[in-house]
């Protein structure tokens, strides 16, 4: 084992050697980022692109995204290419790299706080003459600063949001972030058809509540559904709640929904698109969800949001909600949500529609 790990570290070492170059940043022209992951994190990298156009609109920005959370960019005025690329497929990606390699990128940011192979791998075909990343922890034996590929680490404070964190790659380019809001720009037709839905529901207040997260484990059971709906009815007759659910588990949740029988829930429309499910979020009231994409997109419509998360205050921390108003339920299991607690969640919600329902008759 650690003979193998010696040999990973010697390879990384050498995959990474690069020879210094004399290339001053305030000169950069095209930028390039690598955000082929999920889509919580290219939510949440969505004010480093405004904030660097803002600052330097000649620069030309490119992104490295993946096919799940490419079409967060969609319609985005900051971004000026998408490329599509597959984490744990190298060799196919390698045409689209070698392509990307031919545009002589000036600046290349990488957002891992570790050392990741794949990222290693695809710099070495981009080589941009600087690679700008998060401060790295050590990995397969190796730390961040005995990789020469990485010319300027920013720093990752021990206390701090990824929002915040991945915005301070700016800090060589001069760029002083104005805002850290997230951006989600979707078009008239999905809005058109989240307003089309939700307004055959008015006056009542709208509870959103998405049952899954992207690692198994981090779901909401049924009869935990089951309990939440009673319990926000016996609190409001006038709340109606809707689930969410991916795409592929639509049917099987719309059957479940049926058998709850209770006249106050119901399914959404099917959401095939990442934007499609963000224009029903920004008409709910409230939103109810395991720790996931979901609380981010919330977040970029300052939705009130009560989220469930695992036993990992660490985690926690980096990718919490922003919206002004919201509240956190944590389970006992550090790799679930095992034994989070239902009364603690329905005592949350209870205060949030409280709070915002107290808000709306002020501004009426």
């Amino acid at each position: 084992m650690i003979e193998s790990q010696n040999i990973k570290a010697k390879i990384l070492k050498l995959v990474s050697s690069k020879k210094p170059v004399n290339f001053d940043i305030k000169n950069a022209k095209n930028v390039l980022f690598l955000r082929y992951d999920r889509i919580g994190d290219m939510v949440i990298t969505t004010p480093v692109f405004r904030e660097l156009k803002l600052a330097h609109p000649h620069i030309k920005i490119t992104v490295l995204a993946s096919k799940v959370n490419e079409e967060v960019l969609t319609n985005n005025p900051y971004i000026d290419q998408i490329i599509i690329n597959h984490k744990n497929r190298f060799f196919s990606d390698l045409p689209s790299l070698v392509k990307l390699r031919q545009q002589k990128f000036d600046v290349c940011i990488e957002f891992d706080h570790s050392v990741v192979p794949h990222a290693i791998l695809r710099l070495r075909v981009i080589s941009p003459k600087i690679v700008i990343s998060i401060k790295k922890d050590g990995r397969y034996g190796v730390n961040g600063n005995e990789l020469s590929l990485y010319d300027i680490y920013s720093e990752k404070p021990k206390k701090g949001h990824f929002r915040d964190i991945w915005l301070g790659v700016l800090k060589p380019f001069n760029v002083i972030p104005k805002s850290n809001d997230y951006n989600l720009f979707i078009n008239d037709e999905l809005i058109k058809q989240a307003q089309n839905y939700t307004k055959q529901h008015y006056p009542n207040f709208l509870v959103g509540i998405n049952l899954e997260g992207a690692v198994k484990g981090k779901k909401i059971k049924f009869p935990e559904l089951f309990k939440i709906c009673e319990e926000l009815n016996k609190q409001d007759k006038n709340i109606q709640i809707i689930i969410l659910c991916s795409p592929n588990n639509f049917h099987e949740t719309s059957l479940n929904v049926q058998k709850m029988a209770l006249n106050y829930v119901e399914m959404s429309y099917k959401t095939n698109r990442i934007l499609s499910v963000a224009a029903l979020i920004s008409q709910l009231d409230l939103i109810i969800t395991p720790d996931t994409s979901i609380v981010h997109i919330a977040s970029a419509f300052n939705k009130p949001v009560v989220s469930i998360h695992e036993d990992n205050r660490d985690s926690y921390e980096l990718f919490a909600p922003t919206s002004r108003l919201n509240r956190t339920v944590f389970s006992m299991s550090k790799k679930s949500l095992q034994g989070f607690s239902l009364d603690l969640l329905i005592k949350h919600c209870i205060e949030l529609i409280n709070i915002i329902t107290v808000s709306y008759t002020h501004l009426r």
